[in-house]
């Protein structure tokens, strides 16, 4: 699968137990790509090609924010320690199909958004942040901001229009958003 273009969907961040187990840091909003068993790929610290890797169960962990996984050859904590940083992946083929309104992280970074009420451009989103409510991440374009980053809470009120084909936001800022 060397010609696929690869989403990363979590780090694991620690070894779990003594039986293999690992903990990931989840990049996803798809809980089925950490508990549903099948192929994942894992991309090792300093490899460039993600490796083929069973992945025989999960769990979430709610007050935590992590998923509790089991790797198919991940039988002991040394073996989970060892892959400590490693990233699992999928192929980008492989991404779910949304609802209308809902969109892949992946599209929205570096997005221009504008001002809808005056056609400015604001910025271009760096990322998003989970906080209660989707945020996006705003790099300004203009100078005339002290903000290194403008956060924008990513709601239908405020974000009316994502245009993925034009690759542009539109946003209709409450007062007080975008002020220094």
């Amino acid at each position: 699968m060397t010609n696929d273009t690869w989403l990363e969907i979590g780090e694991i961040v620690s070894a779990q137990g003594l039986n293999g187990e690992v903990r990931v840091y989840p990049d996803s909003d798809f809980p089925e790509r950490f508990e549903k068993p099948g192929k994942r790929w894992l991309l090792r610290s300093g490899q460039t090609e993600p490796q083929p890797i069973e992945l025989l169960s999960g769990r979430y962990i709610p007050h935590k924010g992590i998923y509790v996984v089991k790797l198919a050859g991940v039988n002991d904590r040394t073996q989970a320690e060892a892959l400590q940083g490693c990233k699992l992946m999928v192929p980008e083929s492989d991404r779910p199909n949304l609802e209308e309104d809902e969109f892949h992280v992946l599209d929205l970074i570096g997005l221009e958004v504008f001002n809808q009420l005056t056609g400015e451009s604001i910025g271009v989103v760096e990322d998003i942040a989970t906080a209660g409510n989707d945020v996006l991440i705003v790099s300004p374009v203009s100078s005339m901001t002290k903000k290194k980053q403008i956060l924008i809470p990513f709601v239908k009120a405020i974000v009316p229009v994502v245009d993925l084909e034009n690759r542009r936001i539109e946003i209709t800022p409450p007062t007080g958003l975008l002020e220094i």
